[in-house]
């Protein structure tokens, strides 16, 4: 476990303690002096004899300013005497009260404090739910739970890419291993056998490379936020026109049937990251169509959103399975994927993007077989 942090100096219950009690002790003390002229005062304002009249006190004539004198002081001593009596137990209830209060509102703080301490990656299902908090405590402590939420469902998340990202890398490092030792094994491999063993360790590398790539452009995209991207303007249009221009050649080797409609889609965004988003929307639609398909690329404004629409031919894909394409390295049913290349980032890589530019991307299975992408942005104004 780890060691607890020292406290240095009285805690807060305390130190609340003292100033409340201090507090109430300057206030009493103030109010006794005041109380104490306020009394010397009145005997004072008492309406006087005329000069030389004397009051009998007893066996004895006393001067009346004498005896309005003596009434003064003597109402001044008792309240001072009651005073001095009240003000200890004043202070002294002061302080209890201060503590008893203090304990009870800072105790929610010391829950918050309890579950820091016990918290770990094991335990991060620990809430507070603090239930008769009040005002900013119970904010604090919605706060802690919240944070806790995002703690959760990124270590959660993490946990299940890192397995999935050392499953997936395992694959072509196995390849790399196997093909290299069967080569060695064999003392009569020729030339063409080391082409061919360094053809395969290729293809295997470039698997592994696209993947790490793929990894550290999926980690960026979730990690920005709307605040952190760099910001320009940008054209769906243009941008899609370019991804298509870039599958052209792959297209036409699968005998894919390319078309480009609509107008422009302006948003405000990173150009790099968007495009991405529709580079691998085309990748995806070229490489799990099947030969001989289609894919129809739509660009345009919709209720005031700019979207980018990607429609291809292919295997059909359930209703139920289509959530999963976005999750990492899902391509879909077998059918549809085949052999084809790739790292299963794809479609996952478009989620993180559009969510950090604070836009939605849905995908909806099409009758016969196919899928259809949509991605919609706020507007550029």
């Amino acid at each position: 476990m780890p060691a607890r942090a020292s406290v240095r100096g009285p805690g807060l219950r305390l130190r609340l303690t003292v100033l409340s009690t201090v507090l109430v002790a300057l206030v009493s003390a103030l109010l006794l002096y005041l109380g104490w002229l306020l009394v010397g005062d009145v005997a004072a304002s008492v309406p006087s004899l005329p000069p030389g009249t004397t009051v009998r006190v007893g066996e004895l004539d006393v001067p009346a300013a004498e005896v309005t004198r003596a009434v003064g002081a003597a109402a001044r001593a008792e309240v001072l005497r009651a005073g001095l009596i009240a003000f200890p137990l004043v202070v002294a209830a002061a302080g209890l009260v201060a503590w008893v209060l203090a304990g009870r509102i800072l105790a929610p703080l010391h829950a918050v404090t309890a579950a820091a301490r016990r918290l770990s990656a094991e335990s991060l299902d620990e809430r507070i739910a603090l239930r008769d908090a009040r005002g900013e405590v119970a904010e604090l402590a919605a706060s802690f739970d919240a944070m806790l939420d995002r703690l959760q469902a990124a270590f959660t998340a993490q946990r299940r890419f890192v397995a999935n990202a050392s499953h997936e890398l395992r694959t072509p490092l196995a390849v790399l291993r196997t093909e290299v030792d069967v080569t060695l094994a064999d003392p009569a491999a020729d030339v063409a056998e080391l082409r061919r063993m360094g053809d395969v360790v290729r293809d295997a590398t470039r698997r592994a490379d696209d993947l790490v790539g793929g990894l550290l452009l999926l980690a960026r995209a979730e990690a920005l936020g709307a605040r952190a991207l760099s910001r320009r303007p940008v054209d769906l249009c243009v941008v899609a026109k370019r991804a298509v221009a870039v599958t052209a050649a792959e297209a036409r080797a699968k005998g894919v049937r390319v078309q480009v409609g609509g107008g422009a889609a302006p948003v405000s965004g990173d150009l790099v990251l968007l495009e991405r988003v529709a580079g691998n929307l085309l990748e995806n639609a070229v490489r799990h169509n099947v030969e001989g398909g289609w894919i129809e690329v739509r660009t345009g404004v919709r209720d005031g959103a700019s979207e980018l629409c990607v429609a291809s031919g292919g295997a059909e894909i359930p209703v139920d399975r289509v959530a999963e394409l976005f999750e990492p390295f899902r391509r879909g049913p077998v059918a549809r994927t085949g052999s084809a290349p790739g790292s299963g980032l794809g479609l996952s890589i478009v989620r993180a993007v559009v969510t950090a530019h604070q836009g939605e991307v849905t995908a909806d299975p099409l009758v016969g077989g196919g899928l259809r992408v949509t991605v919609t942005l706020p507007a550029a104004r």
